[in-house]
């Protein structure tokens, strides 16, 4: 950072990093943008009427306090709900991105003050690995492993022959990793890729989904039929006895299982390759000859996140992972299965795996949780019972929800649904910068400091730096840090001592440096001082697999078996009609085959935006010069555009049953006819039914995968795109809502 004659600040990226983000762009604009939130703002119907339900959330005008109001409003509220409720009406949000920082981590400092509490219903997983985070257990005993520990890029450059990637290596996702990243390297190994001769075998509806440069064939699926073509490819395998008997003999279990259901005696149904091709939209003999492919040369089996956001979103990961283990080369170098490459930074690199500096967590005395993708179901029907990996569960009575970090009218499905939620808990409060969807819905709005008004460590995983993050700024308005809001409620509420345990944010930094520091390691004033450690980079470490191949008995797995569970006996023991014990083809409601494409043709795909990550500063540069008719592009092909009267840059109206939205038209050939593409993150701007800045998650269903994970369902949506007639209904989200002083 720096700043210019004019006072204005510029964020600079490190000076050693090789592929600097282009979101860093988002940051020096945002920082005194009119969407910061000033000071303590109060809802007007909350301050005047009193905590209770209301549908006049998001509508009401609000109204600032003071700090000492505002905290004392607050901290009375949640003694009210804890003595009346009991600890499990709160529910403890906290989910997103919030922080880059080790200490002003949102998620980490309010679970701990709730903890303190006396405790809350909290979540579990997550939006992007809901499902995954479930399921692989289930197959490998361990989900992190598989998820964290993958071949690196290095080992993939040497050793691997073919990449076959299911929902391709998005270059877009691989400069985001939890904690930030001073050195970009990801980018440059994908050009080493492409340098080094590996073949990929693309499979994706949207050609953007891998680097040009990479050496690919591509094959344009029809959305949410990876399965069968992953069926297709594993019966070929099995047809001409391509497939590796001994390794499936000695290293899995349930492959019976599975070979009988591609050969069609568990539902008289044949998954060969023609059978495959009439659903997914790729030939049989191309399918064939993918599979002859495969077995022929050091394949690389890989599956991104986003296809298991999709309903039954456990079954491309579970074939990807038979279809590996049919190859035979689970565990050797560049070979095998793996999940995540392109959709993170850090899956593949090969960085320190270090313990980082933390704050010390708190048990949460509540056992109460929901799957984090459920929020919406468990304010609309507290005690009902829901499935959840094997056991029953019942939704608890929210009374307040306390959030800090994340924005969940950006991650969550079918926004008008998640905006009937809302109304329901007697009290919402929300630690925010910026006035997004989730403050403009929040009863108290409690204003708070954005990174580079703070100081902080910073490192992400696998980070080749620890980061003395100086203050570069001051606060904008009232704005204080999370700690700082926390710390004083908790005096309030009588556990303030324990809570701070004497220190100040400063205090807790050095102390945080000063426990991990160890040996060899500068104090904390050089550090400060240098602005940075470097990182030793650390023995290197034999992946899950690797360790497993080479002794599978004396390094079983942690499944029942000890061995891959190609077939499951305890999934299958839950008796779930939308998750059998083994991987199958199960058609989902919304995809180009269903009923309802009658009515709603076009195969949406609600991807990650390559502007910002997620929905963060939406408003920052970026962002903003990505969009369309001020509002956020969704690319269709020419064709579709053509047969619908749309042209390039015209203003259209995506929508379906669920709700509409307005965004701005890109023509490409680079994606499949009769599918268009419009990314996450738009921040939410409803007009009635339709957001008019173009956020999908109006479009998209919040149903689970299945019941056994219930992840997120938000990748796919079935809609139909018309022209945009009249004047559109003004942009609300580049300004403040109605603020009024007390």
């Amino acid at each position: 950072m720096r700043r210019r004659e004019d006072g204005s600040v510029a964020v600079l990226p490190h000076p050693d990093d090789p592929d600097p983000s282009p979101l860093l762009g988002n940051v020096a604009g945002a920082l005194a943008h009119p969407t910061r939130v000033a000071a303590p703002a109060v809802r007007r119907g909350w301050l005047e009427g009193g905590p209770g339900p209301s549908d006049r959330r998001g509508a009401e005008e609000f109204v600032e306090v003071g700090w000492d109001e505002a905290l004392d409003r607050l901290a009375a509220e949640l003694a009210r709900v804890r003595d009346r409720y009991g600890n499990e009406a709160v529910y403890g949000g906290s989910y997103g991105w919030a922080s880059a920082g080790r200490f002003h981590h949102a998620q980490s400092q309010l679970h701990r003050f709730l903890a303190m509490f006396g405790g809350y219903t909290g979540s579990r997983n997550s939006y992007s690995l809901g499902t995954s985070l479930v399921l692989l257990p289930h197959l490998v005993g361990d989900a992190e492993e598989v998820l964290r520990s993958a071949s690196t890029w290095q080992t993939i450059e040497d050793a691997t022959e073919l990449i076959v990637a299911f929902g391709g290596i998005p270059a877009k996702n691989v400069h985001v990793v939890p904690g930030g990243v001073t050195r970009h390297r990801t980018p440059s190994r994908l050009a080493a890729l492409a340098a080094s001769g590996v073949r990929v075998a693309l499979v994706s509806p949207i050609r953007d989904d891998l680097p040009e440069e990479l050496d690919a064939t591509w094959y344009p699926i029809v959305p949410a039929t990876d399965v069968t073509l992953m069926l297709g490819l594993a019966h070929t395998l099995l047809a001409e006895d391509l497939h590796d008997r001994r390794f499936l003999d000695r290293y899995c279990t349930g492959f019976e299982t599975f070979e009988h259901y591609l050969l069609g005696r568990a539902d008289g149904v044949v998954k060969d390759a023609a059978w495959a091709a009439a659903l997914c939209g790729i030939p049989a003999s191309a399918i064939a000859a993918l599979a002859r492919r495969m077995a022929a040369s050091r394949t690389l089996v890989t599956v991104t996140w986003s296809l298991q956001r999709i309903q039954h979103g456990e079954q491309p990961v579970w074939a990807g992972l038979a279809l590996a283990a049919m190859l035979g080369q689970i565990g050797l170098p560049g070979g095998g299965f793996g999940h995540g490459y392109g959709s993170m930074g850090d899956v593949g690199d090969d960085g320190p795996r270090l313990r980082l500096p933390r704050m010390p967590s708190v048990p949460n005395p509540v056992r109460t949780f929901i799957p984090v993708a459920r929020i919406a179901d468990m304010l609309l029907h507290p005690g009902e019972s829901y499935r959840y990996d094997g056991t029953t569960r019942t939704y608890p009575d929210i009374r307040l929800v306390h959030w800090a970090g994340g924005n969940p009218f950006h991650h969550h499905q079918d926004l008008n649904r998640l905006r009937r939620a809302f109304a329901r808990p007697d009290t919402i409060v929300v630690h925010e910068p910026y006035w997004t969807a989730t403050a403009r819905q929040a009863d108290i709005v409690l204003p708070v400091t954005t990174t580079l008004e703070r100081e902080d460590l910073g490192s992400g995983r696998r980070d080749s730096h620890l980061i003395a993050m100086h203050r570069a700024v001051e606060p904008l308005g009232r704005a204080r840090d999370d700690y700082a809001i926390l710390a004083a409620l908790a005096v309030r509420l009588g556990f303030g001592d324990r809570f701070t345990e004497g220190r100040t944010a400063r205090e807790w930094i050095e102390h945080l440096y000063a426990s991990w520091r160890g040996d060899g390691r500068p104090s904390f004033a050089r550090f400060w001082a240098d602005g940075e450690l470097e990182l030793p980079p650390g023995p290197r470490r034999l992946t899950l697999f690797e360790r497993f191949r080479a002794d599978p008995e004396g390094a079983p797995l942690g499944t029942p078996s000890g061995r891959i569970e190609i077939a499951s006996a305890t999934v299958a023991g839950f008796g779930l009609a939308d998750c059998p014990g083994h991987p199958a083809w199960l058609e989902p409601g919304e995809w180009l085959g269903a009923p309802a494409a009658a009515r709603h043709p076009l195969h949406l795909i609600a991807n990650q935006p390559a502007t910002r990550l997620h929905s963060q500063l939406d408003v920052g540069e970026t962002s903003q010069a990505g969009k369309v008719a001020g509002r956020e592009p969704l690319t269709l092909h020419p064709d579709d555009a053509s047969a619908r009267g749309i042209t390039a840059g015209a203003l259209v109206r995506v929508f379906n049953d669920r709700g509409a939205c307005l965004a701005g038209a890109v023509l490409s050939e680079r994606l499949r006819p009769g599918v268009v593409q419009l990314a996450t993150g738009a921040w939410y701007d409803p007009s009635g039914s339709l957001c008019v800045h173009g956020n999908p998650n109006v479009l998209t269903a919040d149903v689970p995968t299945s019941q056994l994970s219930q992840g997120c369902t938000g990748q796919h949506a079935l809609v139909e795109v018309e022209p945009y007639a009249g004047d559109p209904p003004p942009l609300t989200v580049l300004r403040p809502p109605s603020i009024r002083s007390l």
